[in-house]
């Protein structure tokens, strides 16, 4: 910008005459509007981000290991599929509901702090695939 200064102002432009077409560069047109500023979402907007999801896990024992504030990832595994796909990673665990006496083989239930385009994805998945967690 300062060499168009120069061009502009002549070879025997002085440097003062320089700064000053800096300056008017730099400025807005008369009349122009000038462009909002990014702003961060506010942590009230960024924790609405967020969601409880309620998830069943396959196996209850390893449901037994976890705490709240655990970090998991969550591996969903389709009847006939030839691979397990990952739903969530590094999900926060929210809570740890405490299974009744007489649940069998029907898994356990926790509850993450997802994403809600994640929460979306693990209710789609529980709902075709046996879901799996891995502590990170």
């Amino acid at each position: 910008m300062t060499a168009a200064a120069l061009a502009a102002a002549g070879a025997g432009g002085s440097v003062g005459a320089a700064a000053d077409a800096d300056a008017r560069a730099g400025s807005a047109a008369p009349g122009a509007v000038a462009a909002p500023k990014p702003s961060r979402p506010s942590r009230a907007q960024r924790a609405a981000e967020m969601v409880s999801a309620p998830v069943r896990i396959a196996d209850a024992a390893t449901v037994r290991l976890l705490r709240r504030g655990d970090r998991v990832d969550v591996i969903a595994a389709a009847e006939g599929a030839p691979e397990a796909r990952m739903v969530a990673s590094g999900a926060r665990v929210t809570e740890v509901p405490k299974a009744p006496e007489t649940v069998g083989d029907g898994g356990a239930l926790i509850v993450l702090s997802v994403p809600r385009a994640t929460a979306t994805e693990l209710a789609g998945a529980g709902a075709t695939s046996r879901l799996a967690v891995t502590l990170c």
